[in-house]
């Protein structure tokens, strides 16, 4: 019996019912895979390129096993971390640009008080009679040509020997660095023709100081300008003109070298005389229109009013009534202040008080500009016979159609000035 095979090996020798092999048990790892596969008596496998196409048409490997998936990783994480950092970017800029002062202040860093290089564009900017440093810092400083006053002023502070700086007008740059800004001034090449700007409403007194300031770079001297003022005839004015106010158009201008002072004037009143005869006026109602136009230009307040103000005064005149300018009455008097005292307004030997005189008076008392003179020509229509400004930090002005009206706009006034004390200085 020992020598009879066992049922293992009985059952393991029969062959399949087929007559074909049985195959062998499906590897349950790749090293057995591996096994299986080696080779018996020879190479058996099949041509490389065979072999490649099979396998990926059945979607296993050389051993007949699925090859493995890599997994997949999710981005998701990726576009968040984006996010939070394009957020963050966007909040941090943000709070940068809104709040920087304030987190330099905290973090103690201090804000730069000077540009870098030698700036861009072009600005004129004009040095007057007698300004010394400290003054040119600030002009640089408002024209922003520098970026602070203090950058140019400490600069100027350590020039040997001192900058003496010559009066005129230079071209110079936005954003300029202080030692740039400092080195054009002194640089002859960058003086231009000296230019001016005169403000609406500035009268010859004012036109001829301003100029003054000036003679150094023109060679023209306060004495100069005020004898040819007086000299308003030789001017080409209106037989009615008083005197040479009203006459001079307030605008920018550009002075040449070697212009004498009745040159300089005329040029202002050649300018005038082009502004009226642009906008209609024939030259022989010029005085009239300039004296309207000066009036309304001094007592009108806010520029969007200048019309009713031109529409007051007509009505006034066409009922007869008298103008009561206290503008009219200081200027005649000689004062600066638009204030006039009861005497002063009862003086009927001054020209231009409209409360003793009927009418128009003398003359005009001041330089009008555009929007002054267009009003005088196309007043707002209304029955309006009285105004009064009733808050002097916004210019609000009353316009009433009765002397009642007006006593309650006064009122309104007085409430005003005692709720601001000086408010309409």
């Amino acid at each position: 019996m020992a020598d009879e095979p066992s049922w293992d090996e009985i059952f393991s020798s029969q062959p399949s019912p087929t007559g074909a092999e049985v195959p062998p048990a499906a590897p349950r790892s790749r090293r057995e895979a591996r096994e299986q596969a080696a080779p018996r008596g020879g190479d058996q496998r099949q041509p490389a390129a065979r072999r490649d196409r099979s396998s990926r048409q059945a979607r296993v490997d050389d051993y007949g096993l699925a090859p493995r998936k890599k997994p997949r990783r999710s981005l998701a994480w990726l576009w968040v971390l984006l996010s939070i950092v394009v957020v963050l970017g966007v909040v941090s800029t943000a709070v940068w640009v809104n709040f920087q002062p304030q987190i330099q202040k905290v973090l103690g860093i201090e804000p730069p008080i000077d540009y870098t290089g030698g700036g861009t564009g072009k600005v004129v900017v004009t040095i007057e009679n007698g300004q010394i440093g400290g003054d040119v810092a600030k002009t640089l400083a408002a024209k922003g040509i520098t970026k602070t006053s203090t950058a140019f002023y400490k600069l100027l502070l350590v020039q040997q020997p001192p900058v003496t700086f010559i009066p005129g007008s230079y071209q110079l740059k936005s954003h300029m660095s202080a030692k740039a800004a400092l080195a054009a001034l002194v640089d002859p090449a960058n003086k231009v023709s000296t230019r001016v700007s005169f403000p609406e409403g500035v009268t010859v007194k004012g036109v001829i100081a301003r100029l003054a300031n000036l003679s150094e770079s023109t060679g023209v001297t306060q004495a100069q300008l005020e004898a040819a003022a007086a000299d308003y005839k030789s001017f080409g004015l209106p037989a009615a003109a008083p005197s040479l106010e009203g006459y001079l158009f307030p605008a920018t201008y550009i002075l040449e070298p070697g212009q004498t002072a009745h040159q300089i004037l005329q040029v202002f009143v050649t300018e005038m005389f082009k502004r009226l005869d642009a906008a209609g006026v024939a030259p022989a109602d010029r005085h009239r229109v300039l004296t309207l136009a000066a009036l309304t230009q001094k007592e009108g307040g806010p520029v969007a009013d200048f019309p009713k103000v031109a529409q007051v005064w007509d009505n006034r005149i066409a009922k007869g009534m008298n103008l009561q300018s206290d503008a009219t009455v200081a200027y005649g008097a000689g004062s600066s202040s638009i204030e006039t005292t009861a005497a002063q307004r009862a003086d009927k030997s001054n020209p231009y008080n409209t409360y003793a005189n009927p009418g128009l008076p003398v003359g005009p008392i001041s330089n009008p500009g555009d929007k002054a003179i267009d009003a005088t020509l196309h007043p707002t229509p209304g029955s309006w016979l009285y105004f009064v400004v009733v808050n002097c930090s916004t210019g609000e002005t009353a316009f009433s159609d009765t002397f009642a009206q007006h006593q309650a706009a006064n009122a309104q006034l007085g409430a005003w000035l005692k709720a601001n004390p000086g408010g309409c200085d």
